[in-house]
């Protein structure tokens, strides 16, 4: 397996090839996606030695990634934004269960990859069950890395106006195709986080929120 001990300041990893075995989709969907972060944490300057794994779990339209950002504005993560990842592996992304398996597999690989490196890890995606959780918390266990959890909403309201202007072109764009009919058929799949979290409410003031997440991750 690859990965190496929180705070080492290279990257070693060691699926597919790299390792002398035979490559396989999950390890060039992996490939993918860890060269892509790769270049990221390049272009970001971002060193390992504060291993940390914020996990962001909220419906479409609930300001998850305009979160995310305004984090990284204050404190620097490796940011797995599914969205973008879905369509870095699947350019014409059809959502499909299969689809999702295989997004979800890679990104839960690369994330342990770059958290065992000391890494700081910022996962955005739905993350609406906690069966799609689970494997979150696992990895974090695995690391012995600090984890938390922020709930991002919205009202419904303010939810279907920004999803409208998503759908019109209007706004300052992003990487989600979802619209007003995906979080209709997603909200009744919503489970609460069952262990402690962070709340924001983006039709609210998130300053609270956010500065809970900063001391969290001593910024």
């Amino acid at each position: 397996a690859g990965g190496g001990r929180p705070g080492q300041g290279r990257l070693v990893f060691g699926y597919g090839i790299a390792a002398g075995m035979p490559e396989t989709d999950a390890d060039a969907d992996a490939a993918c996606l860890r060269g892509l972060l790769l270049a990221d944490t390049r272009a970001a300057g971002l060193a390992p030695g504060n291993p940390r794994l914020l996990m962001l779990a909220g419906l479409p339209g609930t300001g998850k990634s305009d979160f995310a950002r305004r984090v990284n504005a204050r404190c620097r993560f490796l940011t797995l934004e599914s969205d973008r990842l879905r369509k870095t592996l699947f350019p014409r992304p059809e959502y499909t269960g299969p689809e999702n398996r295989r997004l979800f597999d890679a990104c839960h690989r690369v994330m342990g990859e770059f958290l065992g490196q000391g890494y700081p890890v910022l996962f955005d995606a739905t993350n609406i069950r906690e069966r799609d959780r689970a494997p979150v918390y696992d990895i974090a266990r695995r690391w012995g890395a600090p984890m938390a959890v922020v709930v991002v909403t919205a009202p419904r309201a303010v939810v279907r106006e920004r999803l409208r202007r998503r759908e019109a072109g209007q706004g300052a764009g992003g990487w989600s195709d979802a619209g007003w009919a995906v979080y209709c058929r997603m909200a009744p799949g919503w489970e609460p986080v069952t262990g402690p979290y962070i709340w924001a409410d983006t039709g609210r003031d998130v300053g609270p929120a956010l500065r809970r997440v900063l001391e969290w991750a001593g910024a």
